[in-house]
């Protein structure tokens, strides 16, 4: 006969939360052995009862693995920064260019514009004239596109 799915949601019975507590536990327990000697993995499993009871195995010394678990979060946690300010690095540099892009842009649009044209030597005002001529004969073909509709 086969048991119908569980719901994942507090036993409010106490008598059946404690069972289901203890039949559990001595599972999750079982699991962690064979884990550890079925792979020769490194296992420590800390549990504790509502009422506070301490429950625990390790495959070798708990503290040893304790330990080692805390330096790995360590180590990532150094890794993650170093990641973390790379890419500010990297993001500051992209803002830098895109600031001296941004720059370019708005003086090429004020003298597009007729704006600071005092400082421009006769080639670039003669590349802006070049421009602004292409710009309304673009124009002047896009009205007559329209206007012939």
């Amino acid at each position: 006969m086969v048991r119908g799915k569980t719901q994942m949601r507090r036993i409010e019975n106490a008598t059946s939360r404690q069972v289901t507590f203890s039949k559990r536990r001595n599972g999750l327990l079982k699991k962690a052995f064979e884990l550890s000697v079925l792979c020769d993995a490194e296992v420590a499993l800390i549990i504790f009862s509502p009422r506070g009871k301490l429950y625990e195995f390790a495959s070798s010394s708990m503290q040893a693995t304790i330990e080692r678990y805390r330096r790995h979060t360590k180590d990532n946690q150094i890794n993650n920064k170093s990641v973390i300010e790379q890419n500010m690095q990297h993001l500051k540099h992209e803002t830098a260019n895109m600031m001296k892009k941004i720059e370019l842009l708005e003086v090429s649009k004020r003298k597009l514009l007729g704006e600071g044209l005092g400082a421009c030597s006769i080639e670039e005002l003669q590349q802006i004239e070049q421009q602004l001529e292409r710009s309304v004969s673009s124009i002047r073909a896009r009205k007559k596109q329209f206007s012939s509709l």
